[in-house]
């Protein structure tokens, strides 16, 4: 498919540099033809016309768990281990694979509308995020959480897994995989050298929770003598692409690890607030030159999948415990859920910044609404002002999934029907 949107505010972004240029986009196929002159002999099978939209990358949330979606305020105002044993582990025992492919739809329902195109996500369910990416048309990074003592059987059940879920979906050039051990109190040392392995033996990435909460962080030092970033070096994990989810509780040894093995850092501020783990230490993370992104965390924990929200707190949160107005600048917010979670997922000849010969990743806003007028500087105002529902319309590999607010590709009513009997259900 052809699509020509013309007349846009198109961001460009150049290396540090975020420039705004009205201008006119050509898509052929599932890739961007060409910024501001029409390829020759172009024939436009749609021609979207933009005057009064901003046009961006997709938004990429770094982690998540879309399969929780369906928990969304059923387990609030609770210390984290309470939270996550007591409430959240009981509804997880009970849910079937059904119910997460309907929690994933619904968690990618919620991040088309708000201009989130592709996610970084850990789940439970194999086969079932994975389907609802597929049919959706939504682009994703999978992994499938990973729990195991040394080589227990659970740990290598779970792997192999995993390797089922990358066979079955191989053909699908919107999905791609990592291993996933879930977190140090999950997944002990031997087990986490086993991960380490299997990465280097098939040539993955991995994704990890780490230094989430203080119990996480003294426990590890009780068990292990070292910080949960210790471990996960001296286990090998940081010897192959990496993604680290929360790094909150860090210090600065463990700064100057992760910075010398190229981890990427994903800071979730909503979630870590709500459960009480305080905030990672952003400014520090950017001031040593770690590649800093932006996740949601899973709806039981947000309780919203809303970038642009996400974009707001981490933008202001720092400004006020640094009590300085400098740290985290609206540009590095939008930096955090674009080119720097393009990179984190090894995607960054693909999506994350809108260039010719990228993958067609894209999202269209309203700036005729009050939350972005005056038009004085949109990059601001995805930090400041703006909340998400600006977002009109979706472009994913060449497809409009999205156009005039209303998503093409999945039912939304069938969505609302199928969660709100999951959770009668499971009570």
């Amino acid at each position: 498919m052809n699509i020509e949107i013309k007349n846009a505010l198109t961001v460009l972004q150049k290396d540090d540099r975020i420039d705004l240029k009205k201008t006119d986009v050509y898509i052929t196929g599932n890739k961007i033809a060409s910024i501001g002159q029409r390829p020759e002999a172009f024939h436009a099978d749609k021609t979207i016309e933009a005057e009064g939209k901003l046009l961006t990358p997709g938004l990429i949330n770094a982690h998540t768990h879309s399969y929780m979606s369906f928990m969304k305020n059923c387990a609030d105002d609770l210390p984290f281990m309470d939270w996550l044993f007591q409430r959240i582990d009981p509804i997880e025992q009970k849910m079937t694979d059904e119910d997460a492919y309907w929690g994933a739809n619904l968690a990618i329902l919620e991040m088309m509308k708000s201009g989130t195109t592709c996610f970084n996500d850990m789940q439970m369910n194999i086969h079932m995020t994975t389907r609802a990416v597929k049919e959706s048309g939504m682009r994703a990074v999978i992994a499938r959480g990973l729990v195991g003592s040394g080589n227990d059987e659970a740990g290598a059940s779970r792997l192999k897994q995993a390797y089922e879920e990358m066979e079955a979906f191989r053909d699908c050039d919107r999905l791609r995989f990592r291993l996933g051990p879930h977190a140090p109190y999950t997944c002990d040392e031997a087990f986490l050298r086993i991960v380490a392995e299997e990465a280097e033996k098939n040539g993955l990435g991995i994704h990890m929770h780490l230094s989430e909460s203080k119990t996480e962080l003294e426990n590890c030092k009780k068990d292990y003598g070292c910080t949960p970033i210790v471990l996960a070096n001296r286990a090998g994990l940081f010897d192959h692409p990496f993604v680290a989810a929360h790094c909150v509780q860090v210090n600065d040894e463990d700064l100057e690890l992760m910075k010398e093995k190229n981890v990427s850092v994903v800071t979730c501020p909503a979630s870590n607030m709500k459960l009480g783990n305080g905030f990672a230490p952003v400014p520090k993370m950017l001031e040593k030159g770690i590649n800093v992104c932006l996740g949601t965390d899973g709806a039981a924990s947000n309780n919203s999948l809303n970038l642009v929200h996400e974009m707001s707190l981490v933008a202001l949160v720092h400004k006020g415990t640094q009590e300085s107005p400098l740290p985290v600048s609206a540009n590095e917010a939008f930096r955090f859920v674009t080119v720097n979670a393009a990179k984190a997922l090894g995607l960054e000849k693909e999506i994350g910044s809108i260039e010719e010969g990228k993958k067609a990743d894209l999202v269209l806003w309203d700036l005729n609404r009050s939350s972005f007028w005056p038009v004085n500087n949109p990059i601001s105002a995805f930090s400041y002002s703006a909340n998400g529902t600006e977002a009109v319309t979706v472009i994913i590999d060449g497809e409009l999934t999205m156009e005039d607010g209303t998503v093409l590709t999945l039912d939304e009513e069938k969505i609302f029907a199928e969660t709100k009997s999951i959770m009668e259900r499971i009570g």
